[in-house]
């Protein structure tokens, strides 16, 4: 049986769901797409194809394994993109917590049914028809599990809100010993550089007590301070409107010294080794225009 264990971003990571590209399927017509930024390439014909999606997943697949963490990948569905392991489902402590994502993606959790067996059923966490969660809007630190959502009454409206209201209080309830913090977040369906599809996508924390964050994917000034407050504000690399767009705060941690980024992050890569990280440079910037990146393609199991 896997026991698991997730108790934040930065623990020396050991068991993982990495999503795969294969067999992906052909470039989704306009309309298909789930976020503006794969709109945008859709209608600029650089859509990412398989070809070039495969290398970037197996050269993240390479460093996962030459640090020992046991990967596990979905079986394949034919002609399904299956890249964002971290859409479907969640580990808090020794929970596994299934996701209601778009109904389109349901097929994507059936394919890791295998791992679902390997798991005690009182440990899995399946929410009511009313909640919506994603696992890039859960960040679990210190502590905190901090959640991004979207508040207004014009929810329904936006296909990038992908988490609400009834999901804060739905993780509150299941761990009462965390402070459950939510933060709403920018979203547009038509321009990307205004959406934050997930929180992950404005903000991470990163090695000991530091962070990666969009201050402007904030709706609220007091949810952003309410960060500075926690890291400090030295702890805190501020990215800038493009750099968010080009998924900066999107990395991900193997332990709290080593950290997986993409190889053209080169002020952020540049910053976490000032401060002593060991920071794997990979290329991800195909699946990036789909509006995910490295966190966004795994799913942690087991942390130390």
């Amino acid at each position: 049986m896997l026991k698991l264990n997730v108790n934040d971003e930065t623990s020396r990571l050991r068991a993982v769901v990495l999503g795969t590209a294969q067999s992906n399927g052909p470039t989704p017509g306009f309309e298909e797409a789930y976020d503006p930024k794969s709109r945008e390439h859709i209608l600029a014909g650089t859509y990412p194809v398989e070809k070039d999606m495969i290398p970037e997943m197996e050269a993240f697949r390479a460093v996962l394994e030459r640090y020992d963490v046991k990967v596990f990948r979905p079986e394949i569905i034919e002609n399904c993109n299956q890249i964002f392991s971290r859409d479907i489902a969640m580990v808090i402590e020794d929970k596994i917590i299934k996701s209601n994502i778009l109904p389109d993606r349901e097929a994507e959790l059936e394919a890791i049914s295998y791992i679902f067996e390997e798991i005690e059923p009182n440990k899995i966490i399946t929410p009511p028809a009313a909640v919506h969660i994603e696992g890039g809007d859960v960040m679990l630190h210190d502590g905190h599990i901090f959640i991004g959502t979207y508040s207004g009454s014009d929810y329904p409206k936006f296909i990038t809100a992908r988490t609400n209201v009834s999901a804060v209080d739905f993780i509150r309830d299941l761990f009462p010993h965390r402070t459950v913090k939510s933060f709403d977040l920018i979203k547009s369906n038509t321009i990307a550089r205004d959406n934050a599809l997930h929180l992950d996508c404005c903000f991470q924390p990163v090695g000991k007590n530091m962070a990666i964050v969009y201050r402007d994917g904030f709706i609220h000034e007091s949810e952003y301070l309410y960060l500075e407050e926690l890291f400090g504000k030295d702890n805190l690399f501020q990215i800038t409107r493009n750099e968010m767009y080009d998924m900066f705060s999107n990395v991900f941690s193997i332990s709290t010294e080593v950290v997986v980024s993409e190889k053209n992050f080169t002020r952020l890569n540049n910053w976490l080794r000032e401060r002593g990280m060991m920071v794997e440079e990979i290329p991800y910037a195909e699946i990036a225009k789909q509006e995910g990146l490295l966190r966004c393609s795994t799913m942690p199991l087991i942390r130390d």
